[in-house]
């Protein structure tokens, strides 16, 4: 049997005195698992170059991957698979919306907007305002600019309706495709080309088009100089998000092909704000000629052949 000192119990007040005595002992702490760890001072410089990386868009972090990796993926057929588009709050669309009409050199759309969670909720009711826009105010311009004439008679074209949408829908999603495909064409023949999703490439471009809603508007005034002037400002402001935003991901490619699709993105973008100007605002219109009347002679034979 153990003798009757081995099984003596000791006040835990002389444990600081035996370890004061006995230095080399060896002690073990066992903390509360509710107590938070202060904060460890980090590496010095660490800190300064994640906010950089924040603020330049370049925080490629694990973070995001692992917030985009938990999201539930649902069958195509069903309707969650498609709510997820569009799960996106007013916040983060007047986040997005104030990010393409305030382009910084340096940011990147895709990745400081974007790129957390992709939607389709803006870039759908931005073309679709965008096209009552468009019409609403290619109809009130040419009123205006016919108001007062005697031969001018006023009807309303809702066929402008009908071709705005069709432009702007084709232009929203046909061009995304097609550079989506490139890029991921060039990605197979250059390994280090930046990627970007399909559904990243129509947000972007759809978000690109709100300041041509304003511009729009700003159409009716009928003085050629003054829409000019204003098509200019906003492909200069939508243009330079695009170019911003594709240009890292075509930066490493063959320099001939970086600048040349860096250029047709730019054209094709140009294209459609010219072209809408041009068929909606500027274009002759016929509802103000007078009807021609028929001559004496084409009276009379139309008479006898009655």
């Amino acid at each position: 049997m153990a003798a009757v000192d081995d099984l003596r119990f000791e006040e835990f007040g002389d444990a600081a005195a035996s370890l004061a005595a006995n230095s080399d002992t060896t002690t073990i702490s066992i903390e509360d698992p509710g107590d938070t760890p202060k904060h460890q001072p980090g590496p010095p410089g660490g800190s300064g170059r994640e906010e950089d990386d924040e603020l330049l868009g370049n925080d490629d972090s694990d973070k995001t991957e692992l917030l985009a990796g938990q999201k539930k993926s649902s069958p195509f057929w069903t309707f969650e698979y498609y709510q997820t588009f569009f799960d996106v709050d007013t916040y983060q669309v007047f986040d997005r919306i104030k990010g393409s009409l305030l382009p910084v050199p340096g940011k990147n759309f895709v990745r400081l907007y974007v790129r957390s969670n992709p939607d389709l909720y803006g870039p759908f009711w931005i073309c679709a305002t965008l096209v009552f826009a468009i019409a609403i105010s290619g109809n009130l311009s040419n009123f205006l600019i016919h108001l007062g004439e005697k031969t001018y008679h006023y009807v309303p074209e809702f066929r402008k309706v009908s071709i705005a949408a069709t432009v702007v829908y084709a232009y929203a999603w046909l061009v995304p495709l097609a550079l989506w495909g490139f890029l991921m064409w060039r990605n197979s023949k250059v390994m280090n080309i930046v990627s970007y999703s399909f559904l990243e490439i129509v947000c972007v471009y759809g978000y690109s088009l709100f300041i041509y809603i304003p511009t729009a508007i700003l159409w009716i005034i009928p003085q050629k100089a003054v829409r000019w002037i204003l098509v200019m400002i906003a492909l200069g402001v939508s243009g330079s998000v695009l170019a911003m935003t594709f240009w890292p991901a075509v930066r490493e490619d063959n320099r001939r092909i970086a600048l040349a699709t860096i250029v047709t993105i730019v054209l094709l973008h140009m294209l459609l704000s010219v072209g809408c100007l041009a068929y909606f605002f500027d274009a002759p219109e016929m509802d103000h000629l007078p009807t021609p009347t028929a001559a004496p002679n084409q009276t009379v034979a139309a008479a006898k052949l009655s």
